[in-house]
C-alpha cells in the first residue's frame, strides 16, 4: 500500500465500503500491536529487561508517531545547543534505510552540523559506546530514541506535530501511533512543532492538555522555518520562491506538511509527488521524475527537501532548476524551559 493510499485511508479521506472495511480490519490488527507495545514498555519498567548506560548524558530526541513530526532538525538543534556549550557531542542512531552507507537525515545532519559525530548502528548500545570509548564524546544526542529502551537516557524531548496530536490519531496500524498518549510519562520535554501549520486555538489546547494531564512537564511550541534554498552554486533566499510556480516532491514522514510550507513561501504549487519516508531514489525514479518534470511548463521550479536532495544532488530535472528547501526549529515560547532541561542534565564545562 502506497503512503498516501495509506493515510487517505486512515485519515477517513477515502469513502466507500472498501475503505471503510480497510479500516475495519486495520483497527483489528491494531490491538495485537497496542498489547505488544505495552507489555514492552511493562517489562522496561519493571526491570525485566535490562538497560545499559553509555556513561555520559545521553538525550533522546523522539515522538509517539511513526515519523513525520520533523525530529531531524530538533535533533541539529540539541547537537548544536551543547556543542556551542563547549562540549564533545555525537549523534547516535538506527540508520533506518541507511544500506551500506549513511541515510538521508545522516547526509543532511553532516552538513548542517559538520563537526558533531554521526554513528550509525542498528546497536544503539553498541554505537553509543564506540562514541565514549572512541571519540571520547561528552554527551550523547539519540535520534528517535523514544522507543529504543535499551539504552538509558537522562532527558527524553517528545516532538508531537500540533496538525496531528496524539489524542487525534490511533495506534498503529489503524493510525501512525507507535504509542499511546500516556506513554509522554516518561518525557521530560515536549516540543510541540508545526504551530504555524495548525489553527492558534488548536496549539493553545494541546499545550494546555499536556500540562494538564502530565503537571510539570515542560511544553515548548515551535514552527519549522525555512531557511535558504540549496542547489544552486550559492544559497538563495527562500523569498525567491514568491510568485513563483513551483512543483514539489517528497519523501518525508509528513508529505502534505511539505506542500503547505511551498505555499506559505508564496510558491503556486502546480505538481506534487509523494514517496515513502526515506526513499531511496533509483535511476528508474529520477527518469520519472524527468519525464514529469518535462511536462511542465519551462518556468516551473522544481523543489524538494534537504533530506531528498541528499540523495540526489542534481542541478536540474529536464532543464528546470531543482532547489531544495533548508529548514530549522523555530521556538514560539518555552525556548528558555527547554534549554534549561538541556543545560541540566549535561552542564557547561567548567576550567580547573
Amino acid at each position: 500500500m502506497r503512503p498516501e493510499t495509506f493515510h487517505a485511508i486512515v485519515r477517513g479521506e477515502r469513502r466507500g465500503p472498501l475503505a471503510a472495511a480497510a479500516r475495519a480490519g486495520l483497527w483489528a490488527a491494531s490491538w495485537p500491536y497496542r498489547a505488544g507495545v505495552w507489555w514492552r514498555n511493562r517489562s522496561y519498567d519493571r526491570g525485566r529487561r535490562p538497560v545499559h548506560r553509555a556513561g555520559v548524558p545521553v538525550v533522546s530526541v523522539g515522538n509517539l508517531t511513526l515519523g513525520g513530526t520533523g525530529k531531524t532538525p530538533c535533533v541539529e538543534y540539541v547537537a548544536g545547543f551543547y556543542r556551542d556549550r563547549g562540549l564533545r557531542a555525537a549523534i547516535v542512531s538506527r540508520g533506518y534505510g541507511a544500506g551500506a552507507g549513511p541515510n538521508d537525515e545522516a547526509l543532511v545532519l553532516e552538513e548542517n552540523v559538520p563537526d558533531v559525530p554521526h554513528l550509525q548502528d542498528a546497536d544503539r548500545v553498541a554505537a553509543a559506546r564506540r562514541a565514549v570509548e572512541e571519540l571520547e564524546s561528552e554527551v550523547l544526542v539519540l535520534d528517535d530514541g523514544f522507543q529504543h529502551r535499551r539504552l538509558h537516557r537522562d532527558l527524553d524531548v517528545v516532538l508531537i506535530d500540533a496538525t496531528l496530536p496524539p489524542w487525534c490519531d490511533q495506534m498503529f496500524p489503524r493510525g501512525s501511533l507507535r504509542e499511546p498518549e500516556g506513554s509522554l510519562r516518561r518525557a521530560g520535554a515536549v516540543l510541540l512543532t508545526r504551530c504555524d501549520q495548525a489553527a492558534p486555538a488548536d496549539v493553545t489546547a494541546a499545550r494546555d492538555r499536556i500540562r494538564a494531564r502530565f503537571p510539570g512537564l515542560p511544553v515548548a511550541t515551535s514552527e519549522h522555518r525555512p531557511l535558504e534554498l540549496l542547489g544552486g552554486d550559492e544559497p538563495e533566499p527562500v523569498e525567491h520562491l514568491r510568485g513563483r510556480r513551483v512543483a514539489g516532491f517528497a519523501g518525508i514522514g509528513n508529505p502534505p506538511a511539505f506542500q503547505q510550507t511551498l505555499r506559505g513561501l508564496g510558491g503556486t504549487v502546480v505538481g506534487f509527488r509523494s514517496y515513502p519516508d526515506h526513499h531511496n531514489y533509483t535511476r528508474a525514479d529520477v527518469d520519472d521524475l524527468r519525464d514529469w518534470a518535462r511536462g511542465m511548463h519551462d518556468d516551473v521550479l522544481m523543489v524538494t527537501t534537504q533530506k531528498d536532495w541528499v540523495k540526489l544532488r542534481l542541478p536540474d530535472l529536464a532543464g528546470r532548476p531543482l532547489r531544495a528547501v533548508r529548514v530549522g526549529i523555530a521556538f514560539r515560547d518555552g525556548q528558555d524551559a527547554f534549554d534549561a532541561e538541556l543545560a541540566r542534565v549535561a552542564p557547561e564545562p567548567t576550567d580547573d
